[in-house]
């Protein structure tokens, strides 16, 4: 973002901005929550998957971020977790994917959330899966969702011909969605294929 953030995204409350020298010179992101926010949120210690790495539990403090963030559209939340996610996949060496929208509901919604959140991030993405189906995972049973048909298809295959790839999303639930992007992408040539999320349900 070009203009400072000076009051917590969440609460309001005025941040207390101090940049010191370790600051500039690792080139963090400035905080956009208050510590008290920040403290409601869980992070995972213990990783529950061996191929993706989620960052947080899906707490009421969480659920109250996403149903803010995605569904009353307040896009300036994208930022809320702009520094974590800039620490966390700053090195990242495998091009990073977002799971994208289907057409229907980006027009509904008017942003795309992952991208946002990775744009905010300051973390470098490329597009290469289109959303084929417009219905909503978050409203099926987990036996419908395991049995999901393949929810993408890819595009730019020699662009991720032998490439490592990391996929993003904002929270994995049954990993039905990740799991779709990653046999599409493998079958499209890619070397190797790991999931991120900022949160695990």
């Amino acid at each position: 973002m070009n203009k400072p953030i000076m009051h917590c995204l969440l609460c309001e409350r005025e941040l207390q901005h101090t940049i010191g020298w370790k600051e500039l010179l690792s080139k963090t992101l400035p905080q956009t929550i208050c510590p008290r926010c920040e403290q409601r949120f869980q992070r995972i210690d213990q990783q529950q998957e061996d191929w993706v790495m989620s960052l947080y539990y899906y707490n009421e403090a969480m659920k109250d971020f996403l149903h803010r963030y995605k569904f009353l559209h307040d896009v300036i939340l994208a930022n809320a977790f702009n520094k974590i996610l800039h620490e966390q996949l700053k090195n990242e060496k495998r091009l990073i994917i977002p799971i994208p929208m289907h057409p229907e509901s980006l027009s509904v919604r008017t942003f795309a959330h992952i991208d946002e959140l990775l744009k905010a991030a300051d973390i470098p993405f490329a597009h290469h899966l289109v959303k084929l189906s417009n219905e909503q995972q978050s409203l099926k049973t987990r036996e419908q969702r395991l049995q999901t048909s393949q929810l993408f298809a890819v595009t730019g295959q020699d662009e991720i011909k032998d490439k490592n790839l990391l996929i993003m999303d904002d929270i994995y639930t049954t990993g039905t969605t990740l799991k779709h992007a990653k046999k599409a992408l493998l079958q499209a040539g890619a070397k190797t294929v790991r999931g991120f999320t900022l949160i695990h349900g």
